[in-house]
């Protein structure tokens, strides 16, 4: 079968949400490496090589919002879809303390490969799913570990992010803090997008309404738990879009 860098459900789904997820997998596809990008599978399985538990969340929210959703479907250290070309850690040679063996040597020749067979399609493919509709709504579905192994604990157990576009963040961000058991990060623990990455790509760039979500992902790892963040956030970001009129 021929290696395909995305996956698509419901692009039939007749929706305004569409729903991203730029770190669904750990894949390493076979003209990497052979595969292999030379770190054990512990390291693999962790936070470092995707965004756990997000695929599951975001099939599942996308579903309750009768709108389609996109994953990636390559590991972020394969090359990053949520970083534009000129971004200076597309490609990840050290991530929180580890080394990837597999990019040690990868040159420019290397980066041009996997731009063309993994990064490129999935923003092809994101690109004309958002352009399906011309009131397209995006949400980014990521996840985040409950401590870097340089850092502090992490407490929140979601964040929003923005920068330039607060049209659905900030009232997200007030109707979440009406959540009295959740602990809520405003930018946090990332700050804001970066210039190029994929919600600027799709959705600042052409003025489409958006949304950035990371969830901690030990509160993510079963399907149970995805379903569960699914099935709390999907009306609550109705709820936030019906009110803001966009």
């Amino acid at each position: 079968m021929m290696y395909q860098p995305y996956d698509i459900e419901g692009a039939t789904r007749p929706g305004r949400w569409l729903v991203t997820c730029d770190h669904a997998t750990n894949i390493v596809p076979p003209f990497v490496n052979g595969g292999s990008l030379g770190l054990m599978d512990e390291d693999m399985n962790r936070h470092i090589a995707y965004d756990v538990g997000a695929a599951g969340v975001s099939r599942a929210l996308a579903a309750a919002l009768d709108g389609p959703v996109i994953l990636s479907n390559f590991s972020r250290l394969v090359i990053d879809p949520n970083r534009g070309e000129d971004d200076p850690t597309l490609l990840m040679k050290l991530y929180d303390g580890t080394i990837i063996p597999g990019n040690r040597h990868a040159g420019p020749e290397a980066l041009q490969e996997r731009l063309n067979k993994c990064h490129r399609p999935y923003h092809t493919a994101l690109s004309e799913l958002a352009a399906r509709r011309q009131d397209t709504v995006i949400a980014s579905i990521h996840s985040f570990t409950p401590q870097l192994k340089s850092g502090p604990p992490r407490p929140w157990h979601l964040g929003v992010l923005y920068a330039a576009d607060t049209r659905l963040a900030r009232p997200m961000l007030a109707r979440l803090h009406a959540e009295t058991d959740l602990c809520v990060g405003e930018n946090e623990p990332y700050g804001g997008h970066l210039p190029g990455d994929a919600i600027a790509r799709h959705a600042i760039a052409h003025e489409r309404p958006n949304i950035l979500i990371e969830l901690r992902n030990d509160l993510i790892e079963t399907p149970a738990q995805q379903a569960a963040w699914a099935a709390r956030l999907a009306p609550i970001l109705q709820e936030v879009l019906a009110e803001t009129g966009l």
